[in-house]
């Protein structure tokens, strides 16, 4: 049992918030394997009840950050995530985002799981596809240079997590811990689009981006997605350059048409990974549509595209020269 731990709970029972640094100093204690569950289970619950700070969740990334195994990444490198949990059950977009913007050689070093929340995790579609998500850490500079894209698999970047599993589980609800992991990708990246399954997130999450040094970040929400979605209107926290600003951005501002969400539902691993194959093969539909959306985002994020029309088209470049499909398959052909 951590001694170091029991001022802190006694300070949240109270409703009081934590600074970075006591933060940062409760999360490593917890990272370090020095607090029984009961403790962990009583921090997360109390920082969940009276509602996470920016301080807190910059303390908890610092933490996380100190211990991941890290991965060298040009500094052009870009994420594109999501939180999870908007328990929708859609097609992988970010996934596939991911060799749309490799087509056009932008470096991305997406981080991501299997499925926690959601039915089809990053991870499943991608070892459903072929590629080798368990790549020796030693081998993801070369694979992201060649490629122009890699998968960071969270559970082996952050092994220290493992040790607020249990607690976590028994909950069964949401933490801090379901808001860390976009903020904590093992490539440092300072840029990144990230969707929230809640927009209440966006600003603190942007805001705590921004105290950790990242320069370029959209943090999005579609109609109840944790992404850009061509059903309607979509809510953008963006940061450049230190500033931050909100605004909302439509699909017709990409030049593509509006779908219903259910037009792009998904199903298992399988299922998901050759409706992702298709697409890069020159498959048309809202599918399409969502992830030239997303993609389109990610370039202006990037500092590739001016506005989402320019970033549309370079998108659909990608696309239908089978760069992106290319691209995919050297992501193959690395992993292998």
């Amino acid at each position: 049992m951590s001694t170091n731990l029991k001022p802190v709970l006694a300070r949240l029972a109270a409703g009081e918030t934590l600074t970075d640094n006591e933060a940062e100093d409760a999360f490593g204690t917890i990272m370090s394997g020095e607090a029984t569950p009961a403790q962990i289970a009583g921090l997360l619950m109390a920082m969940r009840v009276r509602g996470e700070t920016v301080p807190e969740l910059t303390g908890a990334v610092r933490a996380m950050r100190q211990r991941m195994s890290r991965v060298e990444a040009p500094p052009d490198a870009i994420d594109v995530c999501g939180t999870g949990g908007d328990n929708a059950g859609t097609l992988n977009v970010s996934t596939a985002v991911t060799f749309v913007l490799a087509g056009l050689g932008v470096p991305v070093a997406k981080h991501g799981n299997r499925a926690l929340s959601s039915r089809t995790g990053g991870a499943d579609v991608l070892t459903a596809l072929g590629i080798n998500v368990d790549v020796p850490l030693d081998r993801l500079p070369g694979v992201l240079r060649a490629a122009n894209c890699a998968f960071l698999f969270a559970p082996r970047h952050h092994a220290a997590l493992r040790h607020a599993a249990g607690p976590r589980v028994e909950l069964g609800t949401r933490t801090i811990f379901n808001l860390l992991g976009p903020l904590a990708n093992p490539a440092s990246v300072t840029r990144q689009l990230t969707g929230v399954f809640d927009p209440i997130w966006a600003r603190p999450m942007v805001e705590t981006l921004a105290n950790l040094g990242s320069t370029s970040v959209w943090l999005v929400h579609g109609q109840g997605l944790d992404e850009l979605t061509v059903a309607g209107e979509n809510s953008v926290v963006a940061l450049q350059d230190g500033t931050i600003r909100e605004f909302t951005v439509l699909p017709e501002d990409a030049g593509v048409p509006r779908a219903p969400i259910a037009a792009i539902r998904g199903g298992d691993a399988a299922t998901n990974a050759a409706a992702l194959e298709a697409l890069l093969r020159g498959a048309t539909g809202p599918y399409r549509d969502t992830v030239v959306f997303n993609t389109a985002a990610a370039l202006i994020v990037a500092h590739r595209a001016g506005d989402l029309r320019d970033g549309a088209a370079q998108a659909a470049r990608s696309l239908d020269s089978g760069a992106a499909l290319a691209a995919l398959d050297t992501l193959r052909r690395e992993t292998a």
